[in-house]
Parts: C-alpha cells; structure tokens; sequence
C-alpha cells in the first residue's frame, strides 16, 4: 500500500511503532523495524527509527508496504445517561477552545483494551461538543481525580498539548503519603528509569514539594512537578520511602483498610497563559479524600 497520515494531536509523544499497531494493523514488530529501516515506512518524507514519538502534523508514509492489512478494530465506549450527566456535572470551565472537568477517580482519559469507561468516548456524547469533537492534551492516571483540560478542536488542542510539552502549564497536587519528612519544604530530584522493550533509558525527574500537614505516620502535601515524566508522583515517593495511599502499583505498605485502597493524589490547581490571558483552574478535593484528612487528623 502507498499511503499517508497525518499525526493528531491525541497521538503527540506516542512511538511510531506503537501508533502503527494501533491505528494501522497489528504487524510483527520485526516487520515494522525491517519496514522502517529500508524505508518502506518514512516520517516526513525521511527515515527514522520505530522509536521515535511522534509530533502533531508528523506525516507518516507507507511506500510499498504490501502485506495483509488488518486495520485495528476501534471499540468505542457508550455511556449511559447517568454517566454521562455525571461527567457532565462535574464541569469548571467551558469556553469555545477547551472544557476543564474536576476528574473522578477510576476513569481513564482515553480508552484501551483495560479501559472502555474513558472521558473522550464519553464527552464525544456530550452537548458540549455538539458539533466538533473531543481531544485530550495531557495525561492524567486513571485513579488521580481532579483537574482536567480536554480541547474542543485541532487548533485548541495543538496549543494546549505545545504548553504542557513547553512546562508551561504549572500544575499543583495534593497528596497524602506514608511517613514523615525531616524537611517541611524541598525538591526532590533524581533520575527515574524506565524500559523501552530491552533499551533502558533514564530521564530527570524534577518536583518542588510542601508538607501541609503530618502526623506520626501520615504526611499531607503539596506537589508542583516541574517536569511531567509518567507516575512522576507516584515513583519519586515511593524511592523515597513515602508511598502515596491507596497506590497498589508503588506502595509497598500493605493495609487492610478498605479506604486506603483510594488513591490519595489529587490534581488541585492548573494555571497557564494563553495571548497573555491568565487561566487559574482549581477542582474540589472528592469527598473521600476529606474524609480521610479528617479521620488521620490532617489539617486542612
């Protein structure tokens, strides 16, 4: 097949290999490298490499690629009307370019094969994007609740995704952790691994934070990442011996708590710059959150 696509802005910063399978056809991943290598698959006109992440108008180009197309089945997910009324009523902002929502905790922003309850194909049901569509221009892990930015266009949505890429975008979460800190106030720095099939790859991990409130075995904090690299949060404190609550993934606390299997990570504010205006977003704590403040005696 000769063929050519342009990248959307809900694919910015995936791997071409892994964008291939997903939205083209599921290949060996030994077709693809062969593929990519002798050019029959090109970025921009140019050869690259299956690892490369992919950019918003990137055009990718198959030349001669004839092998069984099986295109990808996209299942997209149907909420009900309570689900939707649900998402619906948890709106901060709505404007032309963008709608900012106060997340709950265990949906996901986008669908997958672990994932159909997802806040795109929920919105794409919605009035507010009665006549355009949903994209989303910023991660944030299914169990996190809060803050949530997702455009409302292509245009909005490449600014949007070029600002947080650009740190831009200053974020603020609220946490409570396993264990006390010696200082009040700091930053935690270091360098977090992560595997790419059998390449290791290690990246700066920067985050400013703030103990609100403690007690002899909790810590109530204030988190300003500076950078945005995936379970930033979550992986600096657990390597520091202060794992998140309710964090099955990094915690290796266990508790037969019910209420400690909630995560207790919460985007709270997102401010950033658009021509010069200022958007200061700032979404509720959920009430389980409070309620275990109260009950470990947090002050809030």
């Amino acid at each position: 097949m000769n063929r050519s696509y342009k990248i959307k802005p809900i694919h910015a910063t995936m791997r071409l290999d892994r964008w291939i399978k997903n939205n083209i056809g599921k290949y060996p991943q030994s077709l693809l490298e062969k593929s990519i290598r002798k050019g029959k698959i090109k970025l921009n006109k140019k050869k690259t490499n299956s690892s490369y992440k992919l950019k918003i108008g990137d055009e990718v180009s198959f030349y001669n690629f004839n092998y069984e197309f099986k295109k990808v089945k996209s299942i997209k997910y149907t909420p009900s009307k309570k689900n939707l009324d649900e998402n619906e009523k948890s709106l901060i902002e709505d404007n032309d370019e963008f709608i900012v929502i106060n997340k709950k905790a265990g949906v996901s922003v986008q669908g997958g094969t672990k994932s159909r309850n997802n806040l795109i194909d929920i919105f794409s049901n919605s009035n507010l994007f009665k006549d355009t569509k949903p994209y989303s221009v910023h991660r944030l892990d299914k169990e996190t609740s809060g803050v949530m930015i997702i455009a409302k266009n292509y245009n909005s949505a490449k600014l949007l995704t070029s600002l947080f890429r650009l740190r831009k975008v200053h974020k603020t979460y609220l946490a409570i952790c396993h264990g006390i800190f010696k200082n009040k106030k700091g930053e935690i720095r270091g360098n977090l691994i992560k595997y790419e099939k059998e390449k290791k790859i290690s990246e700066l991990a920067i985050t400013n934070y703030n103990v609100i409130s403690s007690n002899n075995f909790f810590s109530f904090l204030e988190l300003k990442p500076v950078t945005g690299r995936k379970h930033q949060l979550r992986k600096q404190l657990s390597f520091m011996g202060n794992p998140i609550v309710g964090d099955v993934k990094y915690n290796n606390i266990k508790s037969k708590n019910k209420d400690q299997k909630k995560l207790m990570l919460h985007s709270y504010k997102i401010k950033f710059l658009i021509n010069n205006k200022k958007f200061n977003f700032q979404a509720k704590l959920p009430d389980y959150f409070n309620n275990y403040l109260n009950k470990k005696r947090l002050i809030i």
